[in-house]
């Protein structure tokens, strides 16, 4: 029986015992894809399907990193659990030389019948990249299930990233506000809450103190529309799929209406602003080595 608990050092909320090596490592290679992969964001058939939403979020990524480099043309980028390499696939296209790092069977695969440059391997072990650094290293939707988190940001900063380049951290916003209230008042049984798949649980709040302490200074942070917000409207899509992929073309169409009319901009402030208040469904967070 797993409980939560707060990390001592970092601040960020975590299981309680924590899953061994070894189970850890069995899960990505083995059920990862084929237990989740109806509702995982990184399965295959999600991603195509949901083309124009995912390549909406690394157009996002491609901006800011845009912003701290000025050009990103001929930059080097690594994806830390690329799974089936939709977002390599985008920043290829538009002109960064792309490799990344998956530890399942079916994404390493994949990559490599595409073209792409992706080591299978343990998220833990980089020596597949041979001392290689990279401008910008992307983690998205992976350190919630790491064990060691803080050591393997602290390993990235060392090994990985070069001395100004960009870590990128995208990771889901749990036990914020509006999940919370939607809890207690529905009885939703705390349904983010989901060992040994997830590990970790963050806040905006507590990945900044975390990369902070590991070594890096931030240099900005967004959320993503707070989804969570339906549930407080009454729309409980919690264990109903039909509402929730309902909710999120709203959410989808909000966001397009804002950017197809030059608000593009002002959207970004807003989830700026959400990330200080702890809300919204994800938290992205950009770092660079101290």
């Amino acid at each position: 029986m797993y409980k939560i608990i707060k990390d001592k050092k970092y601040g960020y909320a975590r299981i309680s015992p924590l899953p061994s090596e070894k189970e850890v490592e069995e899960y990505y290679k083995k059920e990862f894809y084929a237990k989740y992969g109806s509702f995982n964001d990184s399965e295959l058939k999600v991603q195509k399907e949901e083309k124009k939403f995912f390549d909406s979020r690394w157009e996002d990524i491609k901006r800011r990193c845009i912003d701290y480099f000025g050009s990103i043309k001929g930059r080097s980028l690594f994806d830390v659990g690329c799974g089936y390499s939709q977002a390599l696939l985008y920043f290829k296209k538009n002109g960064l030389a792309v490799s990344g790092l998956e530890p399942s069977t079916e994404g390493a695969t994949y990559a490599k019948k595409i073209g792409l440059d992706v080591y299978q391997s343990r998220i833990e072990d980089f020596s597949c990249i041979y001392g290689k650094r990279f401008d910008i290293v992307l983690m998205i939707n992976v350190l919630e299930h790491l064990r060691n988190a803080a050591e393997i940001l602290i390993q990235l900063r060392k090994d990985v990233l070069k001395k100004k380049g960009i870590l990128v951290i995208d990771v889901a916003n749990e036990y914020n506000d509006f999940q919370v209230v939607a809890d207690k008042e529905y009885k939703l049984k705390s349904w983010w809450f989901c060992p040994p798949n997830h590990i970790n649980y963050f806040s905006h709040s507590s990945l900044c103190k975390t990369l902070e302490l590991c070594g890096y200074k931030v240099v900005v942070s967004e959320a993503s529309f707070p989804i969570e917000l339906f549930l407080l409207l009454g729309d409980i899509y919690v264990g109903n799929p039909t509402l929730g992929k309902i909710c999120h073309e709203k959410r989808v169409r909000f966001e397009y209406l804002m950017k197809k009319h030059g608000k593009g901009r002002k959207l970004q402030v807003f989830y700026e602003a959400l990330a200080k208040l702890d809300l919204g469904r994800q938290i992205v967070v950009y770092a660079t080595p101290r």
